[in-house]
């Protein structure tokens, strides 16, 4: 996929950690843990800059409240989905995100590294 982000300005919401449930293991499912989120969205901020209002611009305090919400109330076996969701979630949110980036994280996940995380870029068709 060609990113076509070069021209639009980014609003990243940056190690966003939430406790939920993910993972295959027994204990995974009943304990939560917590779950890392980086996300950048690409849209055109002018018209909000221009304005100074809430309304022309993307409100990332409303996205990051529906992916808490997501995290919290899903419980998805594996990050691959929860990444892919996440992504969905923003570009669904306001329709002037045009392409997403999101990055989930299992910290302590594995036994030798501090995370483990899945990585995907997703645009609007």
């Amino acid at each position: 996929m060609t990113c076509q982000h070069d021209s639009r300005d980014r609003i990243d919401i940056v190690d966003l950690r939430v406790s939920g449930i993910i993972g295959i293991n027994p204990d995974e499912r009943v304990n939560e843990q917590d779950i890392l989120v980086n996300v950048s969205m690409w849209a055109d901020t002018r018209a909000a800059a221009a304005s100074d209002d809430i309304d022309d611009a993307v409100n990332y305090r409303t996205i990051t409240k529906k992916i808490i919400a997501h995290i919290q109330s899903h419980k998805p076996m594996l990050v691959e989905r929860l990444v892919s969701e996440i992504a969905e979630l923003c570009l669904e949110a306001d329709h002037r995100v045009q392409e997403v980036a999101v990055r989930v994280e299992k910290p302590g996940a594995l036994r030798h590294a501090s995370s483990v995380g899945v990585a995907i870029t997703r645009s609007r068709s």
